[in-house]
């Protein structure tokens, strides 16, 4: 890259921004991207459907209100230094927005720490246990 030229015009690959290790024991929770599950697969071969323990990340998605709830059993389903990777429609009209997301993190005890756009249409937030109760 010549000097001067940051990220913006050579954007770092999706998994990298998402923290993606080689070999990260990965779960995928109602997340139909099958592209995305692909992208994983070159990176690690240990990816599951379903929820389960000592998960270094887990991608979650939603499209209501309602399955914010199962943030209390993804939260006992991560290392204390995984992460989870909520994954919504972006835009002013998406049935859940960023401060939902949020207030029900925080509920059980997650903080946010980053945003990534997932794709076009769908952004991600980090949540991860905060490091005093790790």
């Amino acid at each position: 890259m010549a000097p001067g030229l940051t990220s913006v015009r050579y954007p770092s690959p999706l998994l990298d921004k998402l923290g993606v290790k080689p070999e990260a024991r990965v779960a995928i929770i109602t997340l139909t991207d099958s592209g995305f599950r692909r992208r994983l697969t070159g990176r690690t071969t240990d990816i599951s459907s379903r929820v389960r323990a000592d998960c270094d990340l887990i991608f979650f998605g939603v499209r209501n209100l309602k399955e914010l709830e199962r943030l209390a059993i993804l939260r006992r389903s991560i290392k204390p230094a995984g992460a989870i990777w909520v994954i919504r429609v972006k835009g002013e009209t998406a049935a859940i927005k960023e401060t939902d997301i949020i207030a029900a993190a925080r509920r059980q005890g997650l903080v946010d720490i980053k945003v990534v756009s997932f794709s076009e249409t769908h952004s991600a937030l980090k949540l991860v246990i905060p490091v005093a109760e790790r």
